[in-house]
């Protein structure tokens, strides 16, 4: 659902105003996620990985609504949740197709829905996979499962206005002590989001994963 927002009395008008209107400007961040534990209950629960990353990074960005705001129909507002909207990969091509699957707090809902999707539409080549219109609160989340990176990021707002992050992962790299760790990309609209907002999208998106046995 979309929640208009009373721009009077919005802390953030006056930034949102400047950011997205005298000047338009995006940042980006890429950070190391420790996805040890995450792998460890993974072996355990028998899940798929990819639907657990899409879960869980829209998950914690559904937490502040800062992460979901958009401009609907002239009006400023936000979303209850996300829908993830992916990249799925064509290995006879080489090339990609989008597809989304919508959000469930409950992860093995979420997975099901997910697994559903990519047995009914998941070899459909074409920008779209499956039919119809991605959802109005659709963000774009996917991963470069064949590399590892320092940094990644997408800058695009020509077209329209649009606030929600971009999300990009990498692939899994064993440390020298260890750990499993995974490059993590956001790429935000500094209208919507500034760095305190990822920071705390990060700490709570770690911390998840410390748990995900709470999850499945």
């Amino acid at each position: 659902m979309f929640h208009e927002i009373d721009m009077t009395s919005w802390p953030r008008a006056q930034v949102f105003g400047y950011f997205s209107r005298m000047a338009p400007t995006g940042y980006s961040l890429s950070v190391r996620v420790d996805v040890t534990h995450l792998l460890k209950v993974k072996a355990e629960q028998a899940f798929h990985f990819f639907p657990a990353y899409l879960w869980l990074v829209t998950k914690n960005l559904c937490k502040q609504k800062e992460f979901t705001t958009a401009v609907k129909d002239g009006k400023v507002g936000y979303y209850d949740t996300l829908t993830p909207f992916y990249a799925q990969f064509h290995e006879d091509t080489h090339t990609f197709s989008m597809m989304w699957t919508e959000y469930k707090a409950d992860f093995r809902a979420f997975e099901a829905d997910y697994l559903e999707n990519q047995a009914k539409f998941g070899d459909n080549h074409g920008f779209l996979c499956q039919p119809g219109t991605p959802p109005e609160n659709a963000y774009t989340v996917s991963c470069i499962p064949w590399l590892d990176f320092a940094h990644f990021a997408v800058h695009s707002y020509e077209k329209q206005p649009y606030f929600f992050p971009s999300v990009e992962a990498g692939s899994i790299t064993k440390e020298a002590d260890g750990r499993s760790t995974m490059a993590l990309s956001l790429t935000c609209h500094h209208a919507a989001t500034d760095g305190y907002h990822v920071k705390v999208f990060l700490d709570d998106l770690q911390c998840d994963m410390n748990e995900f046995e709470k999850f499945v």
